[in-house]
């Protein structure tokens, strides 16, 4: 009998959570990101999955968690043989690391989803927005001095230039461009920056208040954009709206290939869906089926074998603290450059415009265009800037994507 329950209890996982407790903290970590994603909803369609692979990862005998390879491919397995991942096949990954490596290797590592994503964020998207108001897309371009700033900042503190491009890169607040970055670039460190990239833009609804809070006044977030519109000589009305959206992704496409084609996998990826959004009832199954069926399973698999990263071994070091504390940093000083961009602006200009569309240059459309709506109706309940925010939003997307073309381009 007394074997009996010595099998039983080494079939559990106590023993190795009882020599290991770091586990805990893991699991704490889980229930938090979960906590924020079904109760505060937090980004839930990215969150829920990541907080979950968390989960999974961190089941001891589970073998759900992802063995991170070093920077030349190699990778202790369990049985205590080197092994160079590049030189596996999928099958051998499959059975000598289980299912989540398995997934990993072959969608993530590879750079296959990221723009599989960003083709499905391009469907979702309306360009219509920021083709309405050009003049607002600059501060998308502004609000990406965070990520060289933080770059700078990291080669400082001892980071590659490789590996700060990638930390800096977190602060587009795009998921998938800080992916892609970090396979290009840094491979070894994409678990942490993947999760710090997911987990800031899954808070910008608390990050976006706070520095605008430290950083602008009750009178500049008070400004009424419609009624500063009034101000123009002569307002700008684009006469046929659907020709202008359906050339646009053609032409930025082109001219990205040209001037930065390393970008052009994230750009080309975007503008095609947005492409087949545009065109209309002759491309609706393929617009139906890229911002449908195949965006959401790629985000389920994205989400997953990202939080599968987060294993304790990987993530409770003080080089992923580093990875968390710049991704911040890089995020807040992103939001910062937008909002100070507008406030240079409205030195000189008699139009002024409200604060919180500088605040928006970032990548998390339309969630960050979303919260500054909501700040600017607290000061002003007639005050609506999400049109106007969505403009520096958009571009802020194609900005990111474009930044993180020129790092790769650069480090590479």
């Amino acid at each position: 009998m007394e074997n009996l329950f010595q099998k039983i209890y080494e079939m559990t996982a106590f023993g190795d959570i009882i020599d290991k407790p770091q586990f805990l903290i893991m699991y704490a970590i889980a229930f938090v990101l979960l906590y924020l994603g079904i109760k505060k909803h937090y980004e839930p369609l990215l969150l829920v999955p990541i907080a979950f692979g968390v989960l999974l990862a961190n089941f001891p005998g589970g073998e759900m968690g992802i063995i991170q390879a070093d920077q030349d491919g190699n990778m202790m397995l369990s049985s205590g043989v080197t092994k160079n991942i590049w030189d596996m096949p999928l099958h051998d990954i499959a059975h000598e690391l289980g299912l989540m490596n398995f997934l990993y290797y072959m969608l993530i590592k590879t750079g296959f989803l990221p723009p599989i994503i960003f083709m499905g964020v391009g469907a979702l998207t309306d360009f219509g927005p920021m083709l309405r108001n050009l003049r607002l897309s600059i501060f998308g371009a502004a609000a990406q001095m965070g990520i060289f700033a933080v770059l700078l900042i990291a080669v400082l503190m001892g980071f590659t230039p490789k590996e700060a491009a990638s930390l800096g890169i977190i602060g587009g607040a795009d998921g998938p461009t800080a992916i892609f970055t970090t396979i290009k670039l840094a491979p070894h460190l994409l678990g942490p920056i993947a999760i710090a990239a997911y987990s800031y833009m899954a808070l910008v609804p608390v990050i976006i208040p706070l520095v605008v809070k430290l950083t602008c006044t009750k009178k500049e977030l008070s400004i009424n954009m419609k009624e500063e519109e009034k101000k123009a000589a002569k307002p700008v009305y684009i006469k046929n709206m659907r020709v202008i959206k359906i050339i646009f992704p053609i032409a930025v496409t082109t001219l990205v290939a040209i001037f930065v084609p390393t970008a052009v996998p994230l750009i080309g990826m975007l503008m095609f869906g947005n492409l087949i959004k545009e065109i209309g009832s002759d491309t609706f199954r393929l617009f139906d089926t890229a911002s449908n069926s195949i965006m959401n399973t790629a985000t389920i698999f994205l989400g997953l074998c990202v939080g599968a990263t987060m294993t304790c071994d990987s993530f409770l070091n003080w080089t992923t603290i580093g990875i968390v504390v710049g991704g911040f940093l890089a995020f807040a000083l992103s939001i910062t450059s937008g909002i100070c961009m507008v406030k240079i602006w409205n030195l000189w200009s008699k139009r002024k415009i409200n604060p919180l569309i500088g605040a928006t240059g970032l990548s998390a459309v339309p969630m960050a265009s979303r919260v500054a709506n909501e700040i600017a109706l607290k000061y002003d309940t007639k005050n609506h800037v999400l049109q106007y925010c969505m403009s520096s939003n958009i571009s802020g997307v194609i900005g990111s994507a474009v930044a993180a073309g020129i790092l790769i381009s650069f480090l590479s």
